[in-house]
């Protein structure tokens, strides 16, 4: 591995870290935020790699590399993450702040020439990231700039030949997806026709690559892409709630979730002591006391625990400061760590 700075690292995270919450957990890695002991201010994120079963961490190291070479080639780009130190053991950055495109949902053209500039200046240092069809990957920070992370399958090319051409060419096609999703208005003519014709890459990934992704995804990694083919909750839900509702049980509130290869995972918040009935929901939190807005039940706060979609309950939160208290038990507790997708319908 490499250590920022072109020097090898001691293959351990740096002891001045102290972790905060966990953001996302995969099989190859586990995201946490945290901030050094000594400059508490300064908000941190970690991906640590050093607990990844054997079996996975040659995937997990190919992945990690990809993310430091990546890094290393566009720090001092404005709305990239700023490396501090990468090992075997994982990869510290400073926290990007910034709102999800998802949310935020741009409006104005100077966000997406703001975001042109950063793939333009990514470009010049010979750098595609891969992964910005992602929505979740673009950030819009506090003063309204564009921002990108998550630099996992970015490539670092030696040589600007047709490959690098092309790669580039669908960062930039799907940037422009973002903008007709989120501002349809404000495209141009030659957007347009960015998005009318989609690239060799993109023909050939649907042809082969997609096919081997849905393999290793779904059927060795356990994945699924398609959540959402039935609604357990109104099949299974009046059993499901009866069981729960022991002796002590005041509440108990039921939220889908996308459940690794299985459709639909139900996820259920129970407000009072759990006994173990059979058959139980997939994800089963006692929680001491559930939010209430007027006397109900706040089930969209627990909908996005379940979902585990912090970035949206911190901004609802700011709606609903009185909750913050109550939330910060249950959101501590969460027990779905992923960042897997719930399709409806």
């Amino acid at each position: 591995m490499f250590h920022f700075g072109g020097h090898m690292g001691a293959d351990r995270i740096d002891p001045r870290f102290v972790a905060g919450t966990v953001l996302k957990r995969d099989v190859f890695s586990e995201t946490v935020d945290g901030y050094f002991s000594d400059a508490p201010d300064e908000k941190l994120v970690l991906r640590r790699l050093e607990d990844v079963p054997g079996w996975a961490r040659p995937i997990a190291q190919f992945l990690a590399r990809r993310e430091i070479r990546g890094l290393q080639a566009v720090q001092g780009i404005e709305g990239v993450p700023v490396l501090i130190d990468a090992n075997r053991a994982g990869i510290l950055r400073v926290w990007s702040a910034g709102t999800p495109l998802n949310l935020a949902k741009p409006a104005t053209a100077e966000w997406y020439r703001d975001a042109r500039r950063l793939l333009r200046e990514m470009r010049r240092r010979g750098v595609t990231h891969n992964d910005i069809a992602k929505p979740q990957n673009w950030l819009m920070t506090p003063e309204g700039r564009a921002a990108v992370i998550d630099f996992q399958l970015a490539s670092v090319h030696r040589r600007r030949g047709l490959m690098f051409r092309l790669m580039a060419r669908e960062d930039l096609r799907h940037l422009v997806k973002q903008k007709g999703r989120y501002a349809p208005e404000l495209l141009t003519p030659s957007e347009r026709k960015i998005l009318a014709l989609k690239s060799l890459p993109t023909r050939v990934w649907l042809a082969t690559g997609k096919r081997l992704y849905n393999f290793v995804t779904r059927r060795l990694m356990n994945w699924s892409d398609s959540e959402g083919a039935e609604n357990r909750i109104a099949l299974e839900g009046e059993t499901l709630r009866a069981q729960l509702m022991g002796e002590g049980v005041r509440e108990v509130v039921l939220m889908p979730f996308a459940l690794p290869s299985k459709g639909v995972g139900v996820y259920a918040f129970v407000e009072g002591p759990v006994a173990t009935p059979l058959p139980a929901p997939d994800l089963t939190q006692e929680v001491r006391a559930l939010p209430r807005i007027n006397g109900r039940v706040a089930e969209d706060l627990l909908s996005l625990v379940a979902l585990n979609r912090m970035d949206e309950l911190a901004q609802m939160l700011e709606r609903h400061p009185d909750l913050a208290d109550q939330m910060a038990p249950i959101v501590a507790g969460r027990l779905n760590l992923t960042d897997r997708q719930l399709r409806r319908g």
